[in-house]
């Protein structure tokens, strides 16, 4: 096992068209956001570029940017690591979550007809269906898909745009926490969905705080599970 520790099956395979330090930074990120490379987990240049099949330099150059974005540490004579987040991170960067989801929701009450309900709703029974699986990854991908969702029929440029800028982060932070938050994220994502489908922009946006503030206290309660 190389000491980056990658799980079997975990390195996407990098499509040719684009530049290759893009291909290489995206590669990456998606490591991380997945926790396929957990937090503090040393990152060494030649054993990425073996798992990518490709030269140094451009893990290199990916690992630079992803230290600038804070996904990334990079030491003085120890090397490159994966960022530990700190609960006050954490914390902020949900509590923001939380304040672009409550509108997005409401949003989504005033605007949404028939088929974005349907499509809403086949989110949750396929994140249940996950649940039951014990599927980790699928469940975060699914409830990372419901709340995309739930934005697009927000109907609002601006807000996507910022919701946008925090998706991985928060995928990041909910990765940890999603078996702990089990059945229960999916019984609160379909009481939202009943709400839209109503109508009740209040209830939706209450329902949508509630449901990330849980989140919240989850990944904050994690250790303790």
């Amino acid at each position: 096992m190389l000491s980056t520790g990658l799980p079997q099956g975990a390195v996407p395979k990098l499509e040719r068209p684009g530049p290759l330090r893009e291909r290489v930074y995206e590669a990456l990120l998606e490591l991380i956001t997945t926790r396929a490379l957990q937090p503090g987990q040393h990152l060494v240049e030649s054993e990425l570029a073996g798992h990518l099949g490709v030269s140094r330099q451009p893990v290199r150059e990916a690992l630079q940017r992803l230290n600038t974005e804070g996904w990334v540490d990079l030491r003085p004579a120890q090397g490159a690591f994966v960022h530990e987040p700190t609960e006050e991170e954490a914390d902020q960067l949900l509590t923001v979550r939380t304040l672009l989801e409550a509108e997005a929701a409401r949003l989504a009450a005033l605007h949404t007809g028939k088929e974005g309900v349907d499509a809403l709703y086949d989110i949750v029974e396929q994140g249940r269906l996950a649940v039951a699986a014990d599927d980790v990854t699928r469940a975060v991908a699914l409830n990372a898909a419901f709340h995309a969702k739930v934005m697009e029929l927000a109907g609002n440029a601006v807000l996507a745009e910022l919701a946008a800028q925090v998706d991985r982060r928060v995928r990041w932070y909910y990765t940890p926490v999603a078996r702990l938050r089990g059945g229960t994220a999916w019984t609160e994502h379909a009481d939202l969905v009943q709400a839209i489908s109503d109508h009740d922009e209040q209830l939706a946006s209450r329902l949508m705080r509630e449901h990330t503030e849980h989140t919240r206290h989850s990944y904050h309660h994690r250790k303790a599970s």
